[in-house]
């Protein structure tokens, strides 16, 4: 992601500004910004530039989208928070129920090497497996990014460009497809550029459907994440006791991979894991009911991270995919004499 403006008290002023002016407003296809796009659309991609500003002139600028940019649930909620809310018995349940719904989906997606459960924890935490797929116009959220937020508009006009050329490329009406308010699109919330770069047709029927083809879905997560260096047959992350540790230097904000389990082992954390002591690691820090928790997170961990930079998600995925895995498994015989009369 871009790094933001070094001036944060005028970006505080203009988000504000933007705010007061109103919830929605038609966007003005004159404005300079707006020509410069679609002159540079028709130049670099052969856009026809009289209907592309015929397409702007239905674009609404919505300030309740610039207003959600400044909230993300990973920035603004604690682990244990955070973890309530998607670790819930319905989500597992459904989880459950979503994988004997689509077994085929998930058996030929996780033919890539990723897990049927971290797929299904992954589109879990995304749209409770496709329920909350978001209510905005993505045309709507990106142009409203791309020109009404200074802070992002470089990286969400780079985004708006890409959905255009995905529309065109998938015969798509370009007001018609739904998303977050950041412009993620369909069950698994793939951005413009992750579709282009990673979507494919999963079910054989010549099309990229994330909206409503389970086949396509699940496999272009597991396309994705193998994309990004998922190693099959290893964990993302392990339980890990830091309590004598010695923790100098480590810096867990970052979310590279930047010891072994071997220089973890030497500072004195202990975890159990099968992975030969040169694999890189890190320490996780999560905020505990009863103060820090620890995990060691792997490669696999750092690769969901790709998938949403924020230590926060790739946890809670990785317990969702733990928990449905867990739920799904059968149980074992309970004779009668165990349960009493």
């Amino acid at each position: 992601m871009p790094k933001m403006p070094a001036n944060p008290i005028a970006i505080v002023c203009a988000v504000l500004c933007m705010l007061a002016a109103g919830p929605a407003a038609a966007l003005d296809a004159d404005r300079e910004e707006v020509t410069t796009f679609v002159a540079e659309m028709a130049g670099q991609h052969g856009f026809d530039a009289t209907a592309l500003s015929g397409l702007f002139t239905q674009v609404v600028s919505q300030s309740s989208i610039i207003e959600a940019m400044s909230r993300p649930a990973e920035k603004t909620l604690t682990w244990q928070e955070y973890r309530k809310r998607f670790l819930t018995e319905r989500r597992i349940a459904r989880g459950v129920e979503t994988s004997r719904a689509q077994a085929d989906a998930l058996q030929r997606a996780a033919a890539l090497g990723v897990p049927a459960q971290v797929l299904l924890a992954i589109v879990g935490v995304e749209t409770f497996y496709g329920q909350i797929t978001g209510k905005h116009r993505v045309i709507d959220a990106l142009s409203t990014l791309a020109f009404d937020y200074p802070p992002r508009s470089p990286f969400f006009r780079g985004e708006l460009q890409q959905f255009l050329l995905m529309a065109r490329e998938e015969s798509l009406d370009p007001l018609a497809p739904l998303g977050s308010y950041a412009g993620a699109m369909g069950i698994p919330q793939f951005m413009p550029s992750s579709f282009r770069a990673y979507a494919v047709d999963g079910d054989g029927d010549g099309h990229r459907d994330l909206w409503a083809s389970w086949g396509d879905v699940l496999s272009s997560v597991a396309n994705y994440l193998k994309r990004h260096g998922w190693r099959a047959g290893e964990p993302a992350m392990v339980p890990a006791d830091a309590s004598a540790a010695d923790l100098t230097g480590l810096d867990f904000s970052d979310l590279a991979l930047n010891e072994t389990v071997q220089s973890l082992r030497a500072r004195g954390v202990t975890f159990d894991t099968f992975l030969p002591p040169e694999s890189p690691a890190k320490l996780v820090q999560l905020s505990g009911a009863s103060g820090p928790e620890y995990r060691v997170g792997f490669t696999n961990f750092y690769v969901i991270t790709r998938y949403n930079r924020s230590q926060l998600y790739a946890s809670a995925v990785n317990d969702l995919a733990e928990a449905i895995a867990a739920a799904a498994r059968p149980q074992p015989f309970q004779s009668v004499s165990s349960l009493g009369e």
